[in-house]
């Protein structure tokens, strides 16, 4: 893997809340409430496929899984070029996406990332919005914490921005100097904006890195989504459950109080 995996002999599962008592979701955005970790998939593809050829490596989509899946964009990058041993300068954020950097290579692939969004736009994952809406009406407070800086046009362009008065993306990441994922901080910071502790808040993820930032910022649950990367893989890296669809949750989220 891209990462190295969390030791599969520690019990994680000792005094886990169940779901309705978790007063806040925070969740991932690709792959988890929209559909675009496709349109990432088909981007990195884009960029690495042709860049790799030209050094007699092939790109394939296990890669995408392995090193870049649910990292900072940049990030993504100096992990693939670790796996192939290939060295380039750092450059600067402002290298074009013609420039051979790393900065140039992940501006690259955001640049073929939005030309994608904007021909095609995305839409939430039914089963995810149908959820998230449950959970608001059950009084769950909500956020999105994304490695990715378009987190905010991807929520509008899927008509779901204004369910999350929190939203944690790349930019405030780099804003704040907070590390990203595996690395917790992200969702810490998510979680000390809507005033309540990692304990209090759920996370859910569908990539290894960021159930493994879950698990390490010792959140009280954390919820892998299987969209590719396997159940038990997410379970390794510290998923306390693992489903396919969000919407299976919804018997499990506090009822509403409907006291007059």
């Amino acid at each position: 893997m891209g990462s190295t995996a969390p030791d599969a002999s520690v019990d994680r599962s000792t005094s886990k809340p169940p779901l309705s008592d978790i007063r806040a979701f925070l969740f991932d955005l690709d792959g988890v409430l929209t559909p675009t970790a496709e349109v990432h998939i088909r981007a990195w593809s884009r960029m690495f496929t042709p860049f790799l050829a030209a050094r007699g490596s092939d790109y394939t989509e296990r890669d995408y899984f392995d090193y870049v899946d649910g990292k900072p964009r940049f990030d993504g990058v100096r992990s693939l070029l670790a796996s192939r041993g290939i060295v380039l300068p750092e450059g600067t954020p402002e290298d074009g996406p013609e420039v051979e950097t790393v900065f140039g290579l992940g501006n690259r692939k955001n640049a073929d990332f939005s030309a994608e969004l904007a021909e095609n736009g995305t839409a939430a994952y039914a089963g995810s919005a149908a959820f998230v809406a449950a959970a608001i009406r059950a009084g769950v407070a909500v956020a999105v914490v994304s490695s990715s800086a378009n987190a905010k046009p991807v929520l509008a362009a899927a008509g779901i921005l204004d369910l999350f008065p929190v939203v944690v993306d790349a930019n405030i990441a780099r804003s704040l100097s907070l590390a990203g994922k595996p690395a917790p901080d992200t969702y810490v910071y998510a979680a000390e904006q809507l005033g309540l502790t990692p304990a209090e808040c759920a996370v859910f993820e569908d990539a290894t890195s960021g159930v493994q930032a879950g698990a390490d910022g010792a959140f009280g649950l954390v919820i892998g989504v299987d969209r590719g990367a396997g159940a038990d893989v997410l379970r390794q890296y510290g998923a306390d459950d693992v489903v396919e669809d969000l919407a299976d949750l919804i018997p499990r989220l506090p009822q509403p109080d409907r006291t007059p």
